[in-house]
């Protein structure tokens, strides 16, 4: 990705973070023009990441590029104040486009995402449980589905073990299944696990 944004922004200055926390910092710390970020990151998520990057710095246009479906999480990030959102298995051509589109001060969204998005501003689309959560339950969802237990979902979140019981009391009980298997099941059949 760098190589192609090297080569269709000549002037292009580029920095890697490997984590959302040195993300941040590396965004506070420069004055970048555009923020790239991924939905799965380590430690805190892409969406914490957005929420926080926009609190610090409004005007920053961030770009999500993520392996995660449109469908999942793009709205989300949409409604946390992401300027655009595309996959990682778009044509090249595609980022380019977001990318220039999004640092005119304009968002990206792809055909399909947007007609998605009518539908559900018309009421045509039914939507799904997960829909329903939160954007902190739908990271334990997911950290349920990929096997961890509360207790390592507690460490790695830096929040209590009771804290993320009650998350997964009420995952359980917005989306109306009960044990971690249904959970899991769930979380597999809408491609919410990594």
């Amino acid at each position: 990705m760098i190589s192609l944004l090297q080569e269709h922004f000549h002037d292009v200055e580029v920095g890697e973070a490997p984590d959302a926390k040195s993300g941040f910092e590396a965004v506070t710390r420069e004055n970048w023009d555009l923020a790239i970020v991924d939905i799965s990151m380590p430690g805190r998520n892409g969406l914490e990441l957005i929420q926080e990057l926009k609190l610090e710095k409004p005007a920053l246009p961030v770009l999500v590029v993520s392996s995660h479906a449109e469908k999942d999480y793009a709205h989300r990030a949409l409604k946390l104040g992401a300027s655009g959102y595309i996959s990682k298995q778009s044509a090249a051509d595609v980022l380019v486009t977001a990318v220039q589109r999004v640092l005119s001060g304009r968002r990206y969204i792809s055909h399909d995402l947007a007609e998605q998005l009518a539908g559900a501003v018309a009421g045509d689309s039914a939507g799904t449980s997960h829909e329903t959560l939160s954007n902190r339950e739908l990271q334990v969802l997911r950290l349920i589905a990929n096997g961890k237990s509360i207790k390592e979902i507690s460490f790695e979140l830096a929040l209590s073990a009771k804290t993320i019981a009650t998350y997964r009391s009420r995952i359980a009980e917005k989306m109306g299944l009960s044990s971690n298997v249904e959970l899991t099941r769930y979380a597999m059949r809408h491609n919410l696990v990594d």
